[in-house]
């Protein structure tokens, strides 16, 4: 029997709606949902490959108390009694909550209720405070709400939008395919994209601005100034609806020459771009990560929205600051207080909110003040003032800065609980107690999007083995506890309406988020939920689609502030060190978080497979670095290994590596044990950019390559031999380890394992190599001196499909003329490879239009469409050198 059910995707901030096909139990497609607003069908590779990642494969299935399988009543008991003896001991302060994007609204709403309202302390945080908190902050100072006030309709209306700290073409495609479609329907519509590396993005602008690492409030600033002294402000709106502007003129005046001494931007693209803001009214700014992860990224924030209030250019199509976040419920989790400094329903700690709180929980255990943020909370863990933590969703040993004092902290920490569907994490790891949770197509509940959009993430598929979804699991602590009647509840729609009901509680129109038109939402109304954006109250039962159309606020006088910023410098993070550059991370395209899902999808591996670090050709040639050659970074806080990508779009001094790789795919390579625990005053959330680190070479004897069915083998082999560097590939038909060897030692030592194993080599130099194929298990072993002649994982799985019986052996010597190597997956929607790209565009064809008419590359989520550009572009500088040659 095949069904079709609509559910919502768990990746980044856009919250696209999904439909999933269902055959036997089990999903084995998924598509866009073409009714859902955030993304009318499109759907980017991640999500079209949702179903590849359900497998049972490394799930955990059981609770788990210290290495032995235990009973759910049993680990109840062991969680609630842990808590409740520590805040005996030493008082409700000494335990926390550490949350995630990824727990659906009612899981956020039952743990923040527990901690906040009945353990007495707002120790709880989340993963999302290394996103998006600084946006928050920003809007709050500005607006006195945290409230985004235009939806993604306005990314398609606007005349001119900017792009600030955001390679949306991989970060959030589906936006940014909207956006390209838009720009083809509107001539007049420019894009200018900011960014100090050149990103995919970059494949749509009229104007790119290369601008110098965290130097954007000086941008804004200049751009202020520039306004106010050109006559481009609204003085009516300015007059109305704001208040502070001269003040804030004042101290943020920043001129032409400075702006452009300071932003590194020529003063002829400076001009450009201030003159293009200044003349056109449907102005919109859309940033992300590049702005948030800073030290003083909510002043960056606030140098944005100065701009626009000062034009008015806010609650109006096509127009506004606009924060994209990067995890599917960050707002959600904003909406019921999952942030140590704020309470549920977009209240703060005022005296009135924390009385109202008490009389709707009816407890007087509501915790009064903020609690720890995520940095500060893990250096409680660290002192020992923190000696109970529950982690839920998030793996804060990778993810977290100065990860491998987060480690560290975990392990000594008396009492660490974690949820996850996953056994092997690496936070995972250090739990004394292991809860097995629900995933994506498991999971029941609710999401908001950053366009403020709510939307129903359904329950597809029965929950594996002992698995329970989060609110459940908190819920039953909470009993355990002897909190029963306040979590007595028996479906995620039951804590949905409390959610809705406390938001409309004595609100009358004083808070944003009101949803009160939910608050007796009946169990079948809660299953037929449609996408909405909130308010959804008696003024507004279909939703709002933009707030502050009226030019009121959330402040006391409903004016919203300018804000007089600070200095906007960015301080480095670490002591300025002889030959010293600086470190950005970010996300790549097919990948998310720290892979404990995408890691299980081989079609998300094949466009990138290895953690790499970009470094400009010239600073290169001066380390005798080569490209793919093995480069260590390292600071005072620790080191990594990563393969270095050599490119002229990152400026020299600069280097670029993804966040998502940890000790389960590649080791050393926890890109943040290298960043500090340095936060903006204001927020609380890190920098994760500009972070300074030394880069230097390393010399090899060369690189092992293992293809093999046998995992337990592959991984027994990097154990013993603990190789400089190793990275684990899942692919289609077996797994690929890669090591790279740097003593003698490690070499013979490798040698004397491969022949044990029976993976024999038909020469003395160990540089070619032969294929193991047996009942038991398949395998290929390659030992050479360069990294650009291992064995494609092309051929290598084309061998494992083939028919052999015992002690069959095949040389790989042959392999170039096999015609295997595809190269990298460029069209993973499709799973179009490099090779096929080039032969189309030798054949004729001349655009990414024709390209994909041919191969339908491009022509779903549109995120290789850059890479398809540049290939064609490669061609013709090709074919342009020979004709010149000529």
């Amino acid at each position: 029997m095949s069904t079709a059910n609509k559910t919502t995707c768990p990746y980044c901030g856009v919250g696209c709606g999904v439909k999933a096909k269902v055959v036997d139990n089990q999903i084995i497609a998924v598509s866009g949902s073409r009714s859902h607003p955030a993304n009318k069908g499109l759907l980017c590779v991640k999500g079209s490959a949702l179903h590849e990642t359900l497998s049972m494969e490394g799930r955990l299935l059981a609770p788990f108390i210290g290495d032995r399988e235990a009973s759910w009543p049993e680990a109840i008991e062991r969680v609630a009694q842990g808590f409740m003896q520590t805040i005996a001991e030493h008082g409700p302060d000494s335990v926390a909550f550490y949350l995630s994007g990824q727990l659906l609204t009612e899981d956020y709403y039952v743990a923040n209720k527990l901690m906040k309202g009945f353990i007495g302390s707002a120790n709880v945080d989340t993963n999302s405070r290394l996103c998006m908190a600084s946006a928050v902050a920003g809007y709050k100072r500005a607006f006195g709400s945290d409230t985004v006030p235009g939806n993604y309709q306005d990314l398609e209306q606007c005349d001119l939008l900017v792009l600030v700290g955001s390679n949306a073409a991989w970060t959030h495609p589906v936006l940014y395919q909207r956006i390209v479609a838009a720009k083809a329907r509107n001539d007049q519509m420019k894009v200018v994209v900011i960014d100090p590396r050149r990103t995919a993005t970059a494949d749509i602008a009229d104007l790119v601005l290369p601008i110098k690492p965290g130097s954007d409030a000086w941008l804004f600033n200049g751009l202020f100034s520039y306004l106010a002294a050109g006559g481009f402000i609204d003085k009516d709106y300015i007059a109305q609806h704001t208040q502070g502007y001269q003040q804030a003129l004042e101290a943020n005046q920043t001129d032409f020459c400075l702006a452009s001494l300071k932003t590194g931007i020529a003063p002829d693209m400076l001009q450009e771009f201030y003159s293009c803001f200044a003349e056109t009214e449907k102005s919109l700014t859309f940033y992300s990560q590049g702005i948030n992860q800073s030290a003083t990224g909510t002043d960056k924030c606030n140098a944005i929205i100065n701009c626009h209030l000062a034009t008015g250019r806010i609650g109006k199509p096509g127009s506004g600051p606009f924060s994209v976040t990067g995890q599917p419920n960050a707002m959600g989790g904003r909406e019921v207080g999952g942030l140590a400094n704020q309470l549920a329903a977009h209240m703060d700690f005022s005296e009135e909110n924390c009385d109202r709180l008490q009389r709707f929980w009816q407890s007087d255990q509501v915790a009064r003040q903020p609690g720890l943020k995520a940095v500060d909370l893990f250096d409680a863990v660290e002192s020992g003032q923190i000696k109970a933590i529950w982690i839920m969703a998030t793996n804060p040993v990778v993810s977290m800065p100065e990860a491998d004092r987060v480690r560290a902290a975990l392990k000594k920490c008396p009492l660490v609980v974690v949820s996850d569907c996953m056994a092997k994490t690496d936070t995972t790891a250090v739990a004394d107690i292991l809860l097995p949770a629900t995933t994506w197509g498991e999971k029941d509940g609710t999401v908001t999007n950053s366009e403020r959009c709510i939307s129903r993430q359904r329950a597809i598929l029965p929950k594996p083995g002992q698995a329970r979804h989060d609110w459940e699991i908190i819920c039953a602590v909470a009993k355990e506890m002897g909190f029963f009647e306040p979590f007595n509840f028996n479906s995620p729609s039951q804590i949905f309406a409390e959610h809705a009901a406390l938001s409309g509680f004595e609100n009358r129109g004083s808070r944003d988020f009101d949803i009160s038109a939910f608050a007796a939402i009946t169990q079948a109304e809660y299953q037929q939920f449609k996408p909405v954006r909130w308010p959804v109250n008696t003024e507004n039962p279909e939703g709002t689609d933009r707030l502050f159309t009226q030019g009121k606020f959330f402040t006391p006088t409903g004016k919203a502030n300018f804000v007089s910023l600070s200095k906007p410098e960015e301080n480095l993070s670490l002591a300025k060190e002889q030959q010293t550059y600086l470190l950005n991370t970010g996300r790549i395209r097919d990948q998310w978080h720290t892979m404990t899902r995408t890691g299980k999808s081989a079609r998300l591996l094949r466009h990138i497979d290895m953690p790499f670090v970009e470094i400009h050709p010239e600073d290169a040639k001066s380390l005798h670095i080569s490209e793919n050659g093995l480069v260590e970074l390292s600071n005072s806080l620790g080191l990594v290994r990563l393969v270095a990508r050599l490119t002229d779009k990152i400026d020299r001094g600069q280097l670029f590596a993804p966040m998502h790789w940890n000790d389960q795919f590649a080791f050393p390579a926890r890109i943040d044990s290298l960043i500090p625990g340095r936060v903006d005053a204001i927020s609380g959330q890190p920098q994760s950019k500009n972070v300074e680190v030394q880069i230097r070479a390393l010399a090899l004897k060369g690189w092992a390559r293992i293809f093999t069915t046998d995992t337990d083998f592959a991984e027994q082999l990097v154990c013993n031999i603990k190789p400089a560097f190793w990275t684990r590939v899942n692919l289609d038909k077996c797994c690929r380890f890669d090591m790279a060897i740097d003593s003698t030692l490690q070499l013979e030592h490798l040698q004397k394992l491969m022949q044990r194993a029976e993976l024999k080599f038909e020469s003395e130099d160990f540089k070619t190599y032969l294929f193991r194929h047996n009942q038991i298990n398949h395998s290929f072993a390659q030992l050479i001196d360069s990294f650009d002649a291992l064995v494609s994982s092309d051929f290598a799985e084309s061998c494992i499909a083939r028919p052999a019986q015992p002690g069959d052996w095949i040389s790989l010597a042959a392999q170039d003329k096999a015609g295997e190597h595809r190269g990298a997956m460029i069209c993973s929607c499709f799973e179009v490879y490099e090779q096929q790209i080039y032969q189309a565009i030798q054949k004729g064809c001349r655009s990414a239009a024709q390209l994909g008419n041919k191969l339908k590359c491009g022509t779903n989520c549109g995120s290789c469409v850059p890479e398809l550009n540049q290939m064609l572009a490669n061609n013709q500088n090709q074919l342009n050198r020979g004709a010149d040659a000529a």
